[in-house]
Order: structure tokens, then C-alpha cells, then sequence
């Protein structure tokens, strides 16, 4: 049994759920998304840049937020990378190739707590254009769950 189940018996049958199931379903997290379609153009490969303004997220007071995953697509003939940053650092890369897509769920998942501001940024080369399409899965958890 994974360390994040839970396990507790129900109306005499044995049930398992993961931590985060738990915690939604007593409402102790809720989901929260970043995503959507946006256009970019290059700075730089090594020169972060906002997608949008969408793509930032304020944990609110009183809460944490953790990150569970990050899928993204790239529509331009170049590598293209995403940082999802935590305060201005970059805590985590996504590298996207060519015209492809890519699914990351996070084996190693951080509370960040309240107040941290969490935004999706992309490095790409000078003048390159082209189309992210982006969804960032999150919970927002209650003190003391």
C-alpha cells in the first residue's frame, strides 16, 4: 500500500483512498487549475517570460497550495521549455520538443504556503512563435489537514 493512502473501513467493506481523494472529498483541499491557450513569442532561451497573467496564482491567507501536475503542448518547430516558479525562483522545468506535448505528474509535491505567488513562465529562443496550450493542476489545503 502506497504511503499516501488512506485506508478505513466502510459499511463492512475495506475502502483505500489516496490522501488528496480524502482531502477533496471532507473538503479539507479544493482543486484549483491554471490553463488555457496562449501565444508566445521568444525572449530568449535562457530569458524567462509571463505566458499571462492568468497563469499566476496568489495562495490565499489562511491556506497552502500544492502542485500536483503540469501538462503542456508546444505548436512551434523549436524546444521551448516552462519554469513554474514559486516567488520569482524557478522550482520546477518542463521542457516541451517540437510540436509535441507533455504530461508530468510531480513525484515530489511541496506545500507552498500562504502568500506565495505561483506562475507558469517560458523560455523559448529569440523570435520564436508559436502556441502553448497549458493546465496546471493544484489543490489549495485548510490549516491542519
Amino acid at each position: 500500500m502506497r504511503d499516501d493512502s488512506l485506508v478505513r473501513l466502510m459499511e463492512g467493506s475495506l475502502v483505500s483512498e489516496t490522501r488528496l481523494q480524502f482531502l477533496v472529498r471532507t473538503g479539507k483541499a479544493t482543486p484549483h487549475f491554471l490553463q488555457g491557450v496562449y501565444p508566445f513569442v521568444g525572449d530568449g532561451i535562457v530569458n524567462l517570460a509571463s505566458l499571462n497573467h492568468d497563469l499566476a496564482f496568489t495562495v490565499p491567507d489562511g491556506r497552502s497550495a500544492e502542485v500536483l501536475y503540469v501538462r503542456a503542448g508546444n505548436s512551434s518547430e523549436e524546444l521551448v521549455y516552462l519554469a513554474l516558479v514559486a516567488d520569482g525562483k524557478p522550482i520546477r522545468y518542463v521542457p516541451l520538443g517540437p510540436s509535441t506535448n507533455q504530461h508530468v505528474p510531480l513525484a515530489i509535491v511541496e506545500s507552498h504556503a500562504a502568500g506565495t505567488v505561483l506562475e507558469v513562465m517560458i523560455g523559448a529562443p529569440k523570435g520564436v512563435t508559436g502556441v502553448i496550450v497549458i493546465d496546471v493542476g493544484l489543490v489549495v489545503v485548510r490549516p491542519g489537514a
